[in-house]
């Protein structure tokens, strides 16, 4: 696709950001590089539904009940 940047910039199709909300625009050694985002950073979700178990010091002692097997 070839498309003409104007005074305002340029103008991606909607049809190029199916099913994308956010993008990340940056450029890197010349390029420009438009990287869609993820509504929640999936980093920020572990732990959000811990395993229920009888262990109450799991993430103070986890060593120990990983390497005791």
């Amino acid at each position: 696709m070839k498309t003409e940047v104007t005074e305002q910039g340029l103008l991606i199709p909607k049809r190029l950001l199916e099913g994308i909300e956010e993008v990340e625009i940056r450029k890197e050694n010349g390029v420009i590089l438009v990287v869609p985002l993820h509504r929640k950073d999936p980093i920020f979700q572990l732990g959000q539904d811990p395993i229920d178990d009888d262990v109450t010091d799991a993430s103070t002692q986890h060593d120990r009940y990983i390497y005791q097997r």
